[in-house]
C-alpha cells in the first residue's frame, strides 16, 4: 500500500542513531531464563509478522512496515537473507528480532523489541545478546543497528552496553500516515 500523496500525515521529528559492532562480544552470553526460548520463524507468515511488528512497535511509533502491502511483506519474508526470530516465554511470544543479511559486509539488526508486557521483566539483555550472536553467526565483518528517539529510552544505552559503537545521529522528519491510528509519543518534537 505504501504512502500516497493523498494520505494525510503527521510530521514527527526524530533523532536516529546509527551504531556498529566490529567484533564479537568477548564475554559469555547471559543465559535465557527458564521457560524462555528463541524460535526461528522459518516461514513467517504475513499475519504473524504484522502481529509481532504491530504489538512490539506500537508504543514506539513503528510505522514504516505498517504501510507495506501484504505482497511486499511476503516478498521480504521469503528472502533467505532476512530472518525472523521470536522470543517465547511460557508458550507465548514475548518479543522478536529481524536480521537482514542482504548486504555482503554487515548483518543489520533491522528490528528488535519486546512485547509491552515483557518490558522490565529481565528478558531484554539475554535476548539482545541472542540477536547479536545470531547476527555474528552469518560470518560477516560487522553488525549494525539503529535506534531513534521514538524508541524505548533504554534502547540506545542497551545497544551501547552490548558493545555497539555510535557512528552518527541524524535528525529525520517522518511523514506518519494518520490512517494508521498511531499515538505520537508526547516527548517527540512535532512539526
Amino acid at each position: 500500500m505504501g504512502i500516497t500523496s493523498a494520505d494525510p500525515v503527521q510530521q514527527v521529528t526524530v533523532d536516529v542513531t546509527f551504531l556498529r559492532m566490529d567484533r564479537r562480544p568477548g564475554h559469555p552470553a547471559p543465559p535465557l531464563p527458564g521457560g524462555v526460548r528463541v524460535d526461528h520463524a522459518l516461514r513467517c507468515s504475513v499475519p504473524f509478522y504484522r502481529y509481532l511488528y504491530d504489538t512490539v512497535g506500537e508504543p514506539w511509533l513503528w510505522w514504516m512496515r505498517r504501510t507495506a502491502s501484504d505482497a511486499e511483506l511476503a516478498a521480504l519474508l521469503a528472502m533467505p537473507a532476512v530472518s525472523i526470530h521470536v522470543l517465547v516465554k511460557d508458550g507465548e511470544p514475548a518479543g522478536f528480532y529481524e536480521l537482514d543479511r542482504r548486504h555482503p559486509q554487515v548483518v543489520n539488526l533491522a528490528y528488535f523489541g519486546l512485547m509491552p508486557w515483557a518490558i522490565g521483566t529481565g528478558l531484554g539483555r539475554a535476548f539482545l545478546r541472542h540477536a547479536i550472536d545470531a547476527a555474528w553467526a552469518a560470518g560477516r565483518p560487522a553488525v549494525t543497528v539503529n535506534t531513534c528517539t521514538a524508541d524505548h529510552p533504554r534502547a540506545l544505552p542497551a545497544y551501547v552496553a552490548a558493545g555497539f559503537q555510535r557512528l552518527r545521529t541524524v535528525r529525520e522528519v517522518w511523514p506518519v500516515p494518520t490512517r494508521l491510528g498511531l499515538k505520537i509519543p508526547a516527548h517527540l518534537a512535532q512539526g
